[in-house]
Parts: C-alpha cells; structure tokens; sequence
C-alpha cells in the first residue's frame, strides 16, 4: 500500500498506541504530569540502557485507572497503570516492571502487531484506531460506539502475550535489573501481587493478568532467574527518592486529600511532605494554606522545575494568573524544552487576558505543540491563542487536530474544512487540515 501522508501516519500511530485504552471507563485517561514523568525517566533510565534501549527514546506513562497493568503498545512507550504505580512498595519493584515491559520491546515481541497495524487497509480500522485516543486525555467521550465490541479482541491481538513471550521477558528482565545494579528478586515480589488470579473469573482479574498469562511453571523460573544473582544489599538513595515522589504526587492528587495529611509523616523526604501537603490543601481547597506550603517547598528546593509548576498549578487555580506567570517562567528558565511546563505556561500567559500576554502565549504554546503534538490541552489553549491573535484559520486547524485525537470525527472535520478553505494550498497547515478530513472519511 502507498505510504500514508506523514500527518496521518502519525495519527495512525499515536492511535495504535491507544488502542488498548478503548476498553477503559470514559473518564480514565493518561495522567499528564512532568515531575511524575521525570520521576519515572529516571527510575527508568539504567533499565532501558541495559536492555540496549534508548532512555531518550523511551516514554513512560501513566494510565489512570486504579486496576493494576502494565504493557507496551509500541517502541517507544510503556504505559503503567496509576493502580500498580501506587501498590508498588519499592523502586526496586517499579523497576521490575518496567524491565519486564522493555524486555518485550527489545525481544521485538510487538514487531508483528506494529507490521500488521501498518499494513491495514480498512478505513473504518483507522478510525477505530483513532477513536482510542478519546480516553487519553480524560475528557469528552469515547466516539460513539466504534470501539463497542471490538476492544476485548484488539486486545487480545495487540498486547496479548504467549506464554513463551512472557518466559522471554521474564528471563531478559532479570538480566536487565542485574545490569543496572537492580535486585532481580524484586520481579519475583511482582509476580506475587499477582498470583492466584487466573482463579478468578475474568471479570474479576486484574488486566495484567490477562495480557501477561501468569502459571506456576513461570513464577518458579523467575525465582530460579532471580535465585541466579546475588541479592543486592541497601538500595539506591537516588531511585529510592525519585519513586517516592512519583508515588507520593500520584497518591496526593488520587486519594482524598485528608487521607493525604493522615499520612504526611510517611513521606521519605522533607520536600516531598511539603509538596504532598500543598497538593492535599489546593484540592480541599485551602488556597492560602497550599499556596503557602508549596513555598516552603520551593524554598528548600529552589532550583527544582516541577516544585515551580506545582507552584504555577496551585496559583493559577487560585486565580492568581501573575502570580503563576512568575512560576512557570522560572520552570521553563529550567526545563525549556518540557512540553507540559511549557503547555502550562501558555495557559497561564493566556490567563493574564491582555494582549502582551496573548502574544507570549502563542509562541509558548506552538514551542509546545512542536514538541508533543498529541496533546489536547496544549491544542486547546492553541486554538484559543490563534483566536485572540486573529488566525481563524489556524485556531479552526488546532480545534480540528484536538477533536481528531478525541476520536470526535464529525466535529473535526467542521472545523478542518473551515481551516482548509483559508489556508494556502500545499502549506504545511493546510497538508494537516486535509489529512484530517481523509481521516473523517469528508474529502
């Protein structure tokens, strides 16, 4: 078949690696946050350098949805569910997890899943495809009915794994862990959360278990694979702290914030207590309390990024847009090429409602939307910034682009066509528009 126009293919692909997210609730999605995405890059790191994988290559996501999951939709991403980020109790254990996953990038087990999803023909596939991408950003609704019973068997052929897939992975992870200085025993503590689960009725199991079959034949091969290394003694410092902040944000954001102030005093560091307290007090809410927490964190780690977007967080939704301003500018002085610092920024420029502000905004929000396009809050405050710059054109095309990857079709093609009649033919903008009214099936 010819080779899909680059827009579309790159559509095609982000589809495919939402696939599996089609058998989700409506309101589950990606979780979206640079400190926990930081966080889990570098408890990630020495993993996917062992397993010959490149770190700046390989995402880690986190699926919000409490059950507890794991597995790898592409080369270049492995989702985790939040519920099995949240059970771990050890860097040690999240590490095993993502050995495992990146084992089956490096053992090329989806390799035939990825050459047969190219090679796919059916147009109402792509916008199967395409409609998984509705549960990602955790707003709007599925596009009614498409992946309505098609999910279970896109699951199975896509992310299902053999039992010699799972031995492969297994036996290759271990190596992994023991390269980059990990306790392989954590894997066999993994395997334990999970253990007894095939007894249950399908309803009643974790997903993990469905995708990654688990018998008693492989949970003694990984004890006899684990059973080769020596034990390491201790633990790293570094991945201890960072897979207590991922952990610790995640749960203060998920859990009820008194929950969260129950528990302060478990936190393993200082600044991760403040940041976990602040968290809890934005979402009573309690805006001087949090406002006031989240300084002091900041003040004992002024040079960290993701504490100063935490901070803009808190103020903006405070209504304190300069204030917020001020916070995400000293993030992105730090982190100038995070995406969603920079999404977040913009949205706080546009918050100031004048035209200086305006002007900051598009061009922070374009930088944004150039280095992750699959996001529909950035598309979002972008249309809006083309709007109040006065390109109709280019705020119907980021309109059209943020609908398209919500899997809302009809709605995406409205404001592709608007775009497409006032964009110059063959630009790149105009090349976006019409690829996506072939996606909608209204060229």
């Amino acid at each position: 078949m010819p080779a899909l126009p680059a827009p579309r293919a790159a559509l095609l692909a982000l589809a495919l690696l939402l696939l599996t997210l089609t058998a989700l609730p409506a309101r589950a999605g990606l979780i979206r946050d640079p400190d926990i995405e930081h966080s889990l890059a570098r408890l990630a790191a020495p993993i996917l350098t062992a397993a010959g994988l490149s770190p700046a290559r390989v995402r880690i996501l986190v699926i919000n949805d409490s059950k507890l999951n794991a597995f790898v939709a592409d080369s270049a991403h492995i989702f985790i569910h939040s519920g099995l980020i949240l059970k771990a109790e050890s860097a040690d254990q999240l590490q095993a997890v993502i050995a495992h996953e990146a084992a089956h990038i490096a053992n090329s087990h989806i390799a035939r899943r990825m050459a047969n999803a190219r090679n796919a023909r059916n147009v109402s596939l792509l916008g199967l495809m395409l409609s998984a991408a509705a549960a990602v950003a955790g707003e709007g609704q599925l596009a009614g009915g498409l992946a309505a019973g098609t999910a279970s068997s896109a699951q199975r052929v896509f992310f299902a794994h053999t039992r010699a897939e799972e031995a492969a992975a297994d036996q290759s992870g271990a190596r992994y862990l023991a390269a980059a200085g990990v306790d392989p025993h954590a894997a066999v503590e993994i395997l334990d959360i999970f253990r007894g689960q095939e007894a249950l009725s399908v309803s009643r199991q974790d997903p993990y278990n469905r995708t990654h079959p688990l018998t008693n034949d492989r949970y003694r091969a990984m004890q006899a694979y684990a059973a080769g290394y020596k034990p390491k003694t201790g633990g790293d410092p570094t991945a201890a702290y960072w897979f207590a902040r991922a952990q610790g944000k995640l749960s203060a954001f998920i859990r009820a914030p008194d929950w969260t102030l129950r528990r302060l005093d478990a936190s393993a560091t200082p600044d991760i207590k403040l940041m976990r307290e602040a968290i809890a007090y934005h979402r009573k809410p309690d805006a001087a309390r949090a406002t006031k927490t989240i300084a002091a964190a900041v003040a004992q780690r002024p040079d960290d990024a993701f504490l100063r977007e935490l901070q803009g967080q808190i103020l903006l939704e405070s209504r304190r847009p300069a204030e917020a301003v001020a916070a995400y500018a000293r993030a992105v002085d730090m982190r100038p090429s995070d995406p969603l610092i920079l999404g977040a920024y913009g949205r706080a420029l546009l918050a100031l409602d004048n035209a200086d502000g305006n002007v900051r905004a598009l061009r922070v929000l374009e930088k944004a939307r150039a280095r992750d396009a699959a996001s529909p809050s950035i598309l979002r405050d972008l249309g809006q910034a083309y709007a109040r710059a006065g390109r109709p054109a280019m705020a119907s095309l980021a309109v059209a682009e943020r609908y398209a990857l919500l899997g809302r079709f009809d709605d995406a093609a409205i404001h592709a066509r608007r775009a497409a009649g006032q964009l110059p033919n063959g630009s790149p903008a105009r090349i976006r528009a019409d690829d996506i009214l072939r996606a909608a099936g209204k060229s």
